[in-house]
């Protein structure tokens, strides 16, 4: 299945409905591989906005300066 760039939030409500999909145990072999799969993307996708937020903050805290979240979020 693809997975499309979602927001952080939205990403993580979607790994958490996989989780519990797949905890019910109620999902055939191939379905689960499927799940799991979207699970390894959607996770890679939600590090690497972790990664960008991570640097953003070491920047303004290094730089001491401002530089509006709005503008940012655009580009995550």
């Amino acid at each position: 299945m693809a997975v499309k760039k979602q927001s952080f939030e939205e990403s993580m409500a979607r790994l958490e409905a996989i989780v519990a999909q797949l905890e019910k145990g109620e999902c055939g072999l191939d379905q689960s591989l499927k799940l799991f799969e979207e699970g390894a993307k959607l996770t890679g996708q939600c590090e690497e906005l972790l990664d960008k937020a991570e640097q953003k903050v070491n920047l303004l805290l290094a730089n001491d300066q401002e530089v509006p979240f709005e503008e940012e979020a655009n580009e995550l």
